[in-house]
């Protein structure tokens, strides 16, 4: 008996999924399909997002102007943004597909053959592959990424990134800078200095107009600071609002005082805002005139707790306007309450 019941219940079941397999189909497609591939395309981005490291920003702080070992911030910066010159062919930061590679340092404004000597990454021999009158700086290497766990073996590589395409500024008078952990890799029917060869020629004349736009100019980095303290008491001063709530709260008892003083901590916090966005225009007028280019960068926390960066600017000049933006920017630091960081010269990092 029970084994016909068994039989008459699957017998049911078969026929109700018969008879209801498209509106199972429907509400699957409806509602079901769309989480699932949600939740496929959510866990591909987390994945993608751990594979993908982001590289360390290049360094330009340092007391200035003058050439001075840099400062690197290993985690997480913006690296030198190169999105606006075409990917080199074969051009990987990560799974290596081929045993040979060559690593790219910059594109130079010449058309020589070159050796650096032993100064690259690893103290790899560092040479040039020319192209009619650009060269490309490389070194050869496996085809796969510069990945450590360990944080001072990354700063060192980076840092001897900069080195190499300082070295070939300085060889070459101009260089556009690629960012650190530029691979280009061979194929099948081509080397990798082939596939290199291949791109300079492909991207000449975009790399031509680049080379033209930074040619005998160099990046100087701008920071100027001001201490919160005084310029809090400078606006408490010169405020005639601030000034009658502060005379206000010391008619109140202390429970209705305290509410005031919140008040007026929100009225100082508004005059300050105000206060920074009149200052950031006013400076950022100032320096403009001195430079052929100017890029606003991320403002960053600074190192003395007193002070608030208010401006952090890259600029691109010629050599010869260094002296007359670092007198502009002297007279901005005399100002109290205002101090300057003025760094470089740089290889134009931020213009490429």
């Amino acid at each position: 008996m029970k084994e016909i019941i068994e039989a008459i219940v699957r017998q049911e079941i078969q026929g109700l999924l018969a008879e209801s397999k498209d509106a199972i189909k429907e509400m699957v497609e409806a509602s079901l399909l769309p989480q699932l591939r949600t939740a496929i395309r959510t866990e591909i981005v987390n994945v993608m997002a751990q594979l993908l490291e982001q590289p360390p920003e290049m360094p330009k702080e340092s007391p200035a102007p003058t050439r001075e070992e840099p400062h690197t911030e290993l985690i997480p910066s913006p690296a030198p943004d190169n999105s606006a010159i075409h990917n080199p062919p074969h051009c990987r930061r990560t799974s290596p597909q081929s045993a040979v590679g060559l690593y790219l340092y910059c594109i130079a404004d010449g058309g020589e053959a070159v050796h650096l000597g032993g100064v690259g990454i690893g103290d790899n021999e560092v040479y040039t592959i020319p192209f009619e009158d650009l060269s490309a700086v490389v070194h050869s290497c496996p085809a796969e990424p510069y990945q450590s766990e360990d944080r001072d073996r990354v700063k060192g590589w980076v840092l001897t990134h900069q080195k190499v395409v300082d070295a070939a500024w300085e060889k070459f008078g101009t260089v556009i800078p690629i960012g650190f952990d530029t691979i280009i890799q061979g194929k099948a029917d081509a080397t990798p200095e082939e596939n290199m060869e291949a791109w300079l020629k492909e991207d000449y004349d975009n790399l031509k107009a680049k080379m033209g736009k930074i040619r005998e100019k160099a990046e100087y980095g701008v920071q100027i600071f001001w201490e919160t303290r005084i310029m809090a008491h400078g606006i408490s001063e010169e405020s005639a609002e601030i000034k009658a709530l502060q005379e206000e709260i010391k008619t109140k008892p202390k429970g209705i005082a305290y509410m005031y003083r919140q008040k007026l901590e929100e009225l100082l916090k508004k005059e300050m805002e105000s206060k920074a966005d009149q200052c950031f225009q006013e400076f950022y007028e100032k320096i403009k005139h001195h430079a052929d280019d100017l890029h606003v960068e991320k403002t960053k926390k600074a190192e003395d707790e007193n002070q608030q960066m208010l401006l952090n600017l890259s600029c691109l000049l010629p050599g010869d306007q260094s002296k007359s933006l670092g007198e502009e920017l002297e007279k901005i630091d005399a100002l109290e309450g205002f101090s300057v960081r003025y760094t470089g010269p740089w290889p134009p990092y931020s213009f490429v």
